[in-house]
């Protein structure tokens, strides 16, 4: 379980595409089966304590590089219609032109209506999206992560960005090259995360892990289109 009290919830990332981030409160995950994620758990249907939580977080946005990053442990639509117009007058204020959301494939309906909303006050959208692996076989039966699409083609439209999860059993080397270049063949930018252990079923294997950092790693790692976590706080954000 995520402790609230424990969550850092504002930081700045200077390395490759440099921008504020922010970890925001909603109604939490609608699709809450992920196999690997317990993310969820940070989550509340208090609207009014989510609002004091993500003022708090969004207060510390200063605006340095017009870039503006934010995830909710969930997608974008499971944030209240307060916090997002909290959002929206921090870009105003703060001069931001560019804001990076995360949306589950099954929510991309969503996403048109949300940029034609930023769009008005002339802010660019970029959406990321879960993928984790272009295995779809593995990405259901091991993962259940709810995606039926099989095409890479069809899984980008409509966003710019996916995650992938790497450090679980059965992954290869291969494998994990091959999900990375179709990252970013279909997508403008691939963000890697490495399994932790946490409280979901699925447990990392070690020796899954010890591959990525020797033999993937090493080529990817001065990409400027992909990031990579080691942990999942090497944003600064999360606990």
């Amino acid at each position: 379980m995520i402790g609230v009290l424990e969550m850092q919830r504002y930081s700045v990332i200077k390395d490759k595409n440099p921008r504020e981030i922010v970890l925001l409160r909603g109604r939490g995950c609608r699709y809450k089966r992920c196999a690997f994620c317990d993310y969820h758990d940070d989550a509340s249907a208090n609207e009014t304590e989510n609002l004091q939580i993500n003022k708090q977080a969004l207060d510390s946005v200063t605006g340095e590089y017009g870039v503006l990053e934010v995830i909710n442990s969930g997608s974008f639509c499971e944030l209240e219609d307060s916090t997002l117009r909290l959002v929206e007058e921090v870009c105003e204020a703060k001069s931001i032109g560019t804001v990076h959301f995360e949306c589950h494939w099954l929510y991309r309906h969503y996403v048109p209506a949300l940029r034609e909303r930023f769009a008005k006050i002339g802010v660019v959208l970029k959406i990321k999206t879960g993928v984790e692996t272009f295995d779809a076989d593995y990405r259901e039966r091991v993962m259940l992560k709810g995606i039926r699409e099989t095409s890479p083609e069809r899984l980008s439209e409509g966003f710019d960005e996916c995650c992938l999860l790497f450090g679980l059993p059965e992954q290869t080397v291969e494998s994990m090259i091959a999900d990375v270049e179709t990252g970013l063949r279909y997508f403008s930018r691939v963000c890697v995360n490495i399994m932790v252990e946490n409280s979901a079923p699925l447990k990392p294997d070690l020796a899954v892990r010890e591959l990525f950092i020797k033999e993937v790693y090493p080529k990817y790692k001065d990409n400027p289109r992909v990031d990579i976590l080691l942990h999942n706080t090497d944003f600064g954000v999360g606990a």
